[in-house]
């Protein structure tokens, strides 16, 4: 099948894919860029196409893939907004810089906790097991592990506290 015979299968099928792409998408522009995209897609790939097989509903199949794609990738990265609609709070980040000094802070207080300790904590804080599942992996009773996750807790509450230790500590006034 040449060319033109594909042209005179894929030209009619044009109005119902913009038609289709605008239900996906509902915005004009974003739909006429689908079809572009699944024309494309369509004329360059249309050797794969089996013989046997329905031209349109392999089209629309395209077109659909190329839309889930689409909206998958625009729930990853949000909304577009020109640079000259948006306001300022919206581009203003907060720098990674703190959050990731504190990634580490945390990873090298985990270091420093005793591994009976440590493991009870990420089993039951980081892959969300349950005391009793804990308690089945470690083969150790239920109180030993809510015992060391109390105190690794603790221990690193303390070794991750900002404020000075003496700023928690109530002072005493002198009273004349």
């Amino acid at each position: 099948m040449g060319t033109a015979d594909m042209m005179v299968l894929v030209e009619p099928m044009i109005p119902a894919l913009r038609r289709y792409a605008w239900a996906l998408l509902r915005n004009r522009s974003e739909a006429d860029d689908l079809v572009q995209d699944c024309l494309e897609r369509t004329i360059s790939r249309w050797h794969q196409r089996r013989a046997d097989g329905d031209a349109r509903t392999w089209v629309f199949t395209i077109l659909h893939n190329l839309a889930i794609n689409r909206m998958q990738g625009n729930a990853r990265r949000g909304p577009h907004v020109p640079i000259e609609d948006a306001s300022e709070e919206a581009l203003a980040r907060p720098a990674p810089q703190e959050h990731q000094i504190r990634h580490q802070e945390l990873l090298a207080a985990l270091e420093t906790l005793p591994g009976e300790q440590r493991s009870v904590l990420l089993l039951v804080s980081v892959e969300d097991l349950s005391y009793a599942e804990t308690a089945k992996v470690l083969d150790i009773p239920i109180g030993t592990v809510m015992s060391r996750l109390a105190r690794a807790r603790d221990k690193l509450e303390r070794l991750m506290e900002v404020e000075p230790a003496s700023a928690k500590t109530p002072t005493l006034r002198r009273i004349k």
